[in-house]
């Protein structure tokens, strides 16, 4: 095989796996396929072209499109000339993704304190179980607060 088609080989699964991953986390798997495109192909794609290299509907672009640029995943370029929308990497796009992480560690969290907080007395072994949860918790959000703060700047 020729590089050339070792790497369209590994691009392809690249984005069928980061799809599958995306899908596990509660995002949609196009949305998912959608940002590994982008990451592993680095240039601005336009939208009529992630349909046909996915082989999708356009309707199926939109609303992962949508999604992406929601969160902040994704920013829309444009091209002189070109009628058509491009896509590529936002800014600092994988600083938002651990902010996101860390918004849905902090609200698991502040769910179980609250538990904890509404216990009646005579409930030490649940408290200790809960408690120990929360703490789980509490070093995800230290370990991602922390890596927020020494994470270099994403170049589109």
């Amino acid at each position: 095989m020729s590089s050339q088609g070792q790497i369209d080989t590994i691009r392809t699964d690249f984005i069928e796996r980061m799809g599958v991953v995306a899908q596990t986390e509660g995002t949609p798997r196009m949305a998912g396929q959608i940002f590994a495109m982008l990451v592993f192909d680095g240039d601005a794609i336009a939208f009529g072209e992630i349909a046909t290299n996915l082989a999708v509907s356009r309707a199926t672009v939109s609303t992962s499109i949508r999604l992406l640029e929601d969160r902040g995943l994704i920013r829309r370029v444009n091209k002189r000339g070109e009628r058509q929308d491009y896509f590529q990497l936002a800014d600092d796009a994988y600083l938002t993704m651990m902010k996101f992480a860390l918004s849905g560690t902090q609200r698991a969290k502040g769910e179980i304190d609250d538990a904890i907080q509404n216990l009646p007395d005579g409930t030490e072994d649940v408290r200790r179980r809960l408690s120990d949860f929360s703490g789980f918790y509490d070093a995800i959000n230290t370990s991602l607060s922390k890596t927020m703060s020494n994470m270099p700047k994403t170049k589109p």
